[in-house]
């Protein structure tokens, strides 16, 4: 699947506008995408309303002195798996105080993988840490580009569909 910097922006004009009319806060912990969601969140002018922090934790011992991933959690699962994100959200959430984070870790190519994680595994996790995050795994195709912009626009449109179902719980 090709992602376009149309695609992001409007991805992340959506998101911004749902954050903002919704009055809530987000932050971003991310790692293989380096930013990426950070970046089309702030594109949108007045986006300080909402996004708080972006923290990219590329490194494992980031990810523990940042965000407060386990090292246990790194040890047993390794830095692309379900735990680490859950963690990462939690983290994220505690560090900024937001309403809401966003984590990413996963294997954008062209090396790294392996038999169990290939390129393109991307782990995903959303929420307001604990029982409230949400994940996914996804296998992209494509090269180093293409895995980090599909791994942004999911992202950003799985973050827009979780608030729009959250909106009447806050």
């Amino acid at each position: 699947m090709s992602v376009s910097d149309q695609d992001l922006e409007q991805a992340g004009l959506r998101l911004g506008k749902l954050l903002d009319s919704q009055r809530r806060t987000i932050a971003t912990a991310e790692s293989c995408t380096g930013g990426w969601v950070a970046k089309v969140l702030t594109d949108r002018p007045g986006s300080s309303a909402y996004v708080m922090a972006g923290l990219v934790t590329y490194s494992n011992g980031a990810k523990q002195s940042l965000l407060g991933v386990k090292t246990e959690t790194l040890d047993t699962h390794g830095a692309v798996s379900e735990p680490v994100v859950r963690e990462m959200v939690t983290g994220a959430v505690n560090a900024a105080g937001v309403d809401v984070a966003v984590a990413i870790s996963g294997v954008a190519g062209p090396g790294g993988g392996s038999e169990e994680k290939p390129v393109g595994t991307v782990w995903f996790a959303w929420g307001s840490g604990g029982a409230s995050t949400e994940a996914a795994v996804r296998h992209f195709q494509g090269d180093r580009d293409q895995v980090r912009r599909q791994s942004v626009l999911f992202v950003l449109e799985a973050v827009t569909e979780y608030l729009e179902r959250t909106s009447s719980v806050s």
